[in-house]
């Protein structure tokens, strides 16, 4: 690994992350998917939240959809607000149990009804698949917001690395699509951009967790064997030359994360676009440095989501 200038907590860690990986097919990535399944393990349930799993309708004919539902177990006396939580993971890993700990903690701190969904990944299930899922699901809440005890009109979606892209590109599709309403935009770490030609991109070949060849592979896997053309903006949002119109947002990125740029260039785009937006990069990280939760940048970056969903919530 190059010698890059990490805060100095992540340090002890660093000789145990993972860095260039090989997603190049679809047997290597179920072993990778197996392997974390095998080294997950999970946070115990707060006594302040329920969870409950369903399963709703997919758009037209696609399969239904796995969720999970997390609320606060007080009582509350109006609607609360309600929040889409969108896993990362390159498109291509992940799944909701992986979210437990974070759409908790959301739920509890900042007082809100949580929907986790379990969008389909590549390359089984190439653009548009992920999503449309995540559309199907934002549409859900809002048909049946009432019975899960949300307010309509305050109603996010958000999420870390491809979590905070599909994020981005429902945010574009919902606008585009004349709803459901969003209220506001959580894009954390969001890969936005397929062209991989930004500086932090071309610069980061080795570093912990994501990197440019592990970008390629992602890439490679989500717009599919099929693809031809330039992508659609809800795939590849950075390609998107109208951001006008768009829900406020909040977008983080690490300094030494090759999603660093797009993300810092989506930011700047929506806000020149007239949408408000909250953005900070943080010094000496990494992307998925917030698996490490002991360290200062991670713990200063978890008390200000929580800080700005309950700002930006609770109106």
């Amino acid at each position: 690994m190059a010698d890059y200038a990490f805060d100095p907590d992540f340090l002890p860690f660093l000789p145990d992350l993972p860095t260039v990986q090989d997603y190049s097919t679809a047997e290597k990535i179920e072993a990778t998917r197996e392997m974390r399944n095998e080294a997950f393990a999970p946070v115990p349930p707060r006594d302040d939240v329920s969870k409950e799993d369903r399963a709703i309708p997919g758009l037209a004919d696609a399969p239904e959809i796995p969720i999970r539902i997390y609320r606060p177990t007080e009582a509350g006396e109006i609607p609360r607000p309600g929040f889409l939580e969108i896993h990362g993971g390159g498109f291509i890993l992940g799944n909701i149990e992986m979210m437990d700990g974070w759409c908790e903690m959301i739920a509890a701190e900042v007082d809100a009804v949580v929907v986790s969904v379990e969008y389909r990944l590549a390359p089984e299930d190439p653009f548009p698949a992920g999503v449309e899922d995540c559309y199907a699901a934002l549409s859900w809440i809002h048909e049946h917001a009432e019975e899960l005890g949300i307010d309509p009109d305050r109603i996010a979606v958000g999420g870390q690395s491809a979590g905070g892209g599909i994020a981005a590109g429902l945010a574009l599709m919902a606008r585009d699509r004349g709803g459901p309403a969003i209220c506001y935009q959580l894009l954390e770490i969001p890969e936005l951009d397929d062209r991989l030609d930004t500086p932090s991109m071309l610069a980061f070949q080795d570093t912990p967790f994501w990197n440019r060849p592990n970008a390629v592979f992602s890439w490679q896997h989500y717009l599919g064997p099929d693809h031809e053309g330039e992508p659609s903006i809800y795939a590849a949002p950075s390609r998107a030359t109208d951001l006008s119109g768009l829900p406020s947002a909040y977008v983080s990125t690490m300094e030494f994360d090759p999603l660093r740029d797009e993300g810092l260039r989506y930011a700047m785009g929506m806000l020149e676009a007239g949408v408000s937006v909250e953005l900070h990069n943080y010094a000496g990280t990494f992307h998925g440095s917030a698996f490490l939760p002991q360290a200062e940048p991670t713990k200063r970056n978890t008390l200000e989501i929580i800080q700005i969903l309950k700002r930006r919530l609770h109106f």
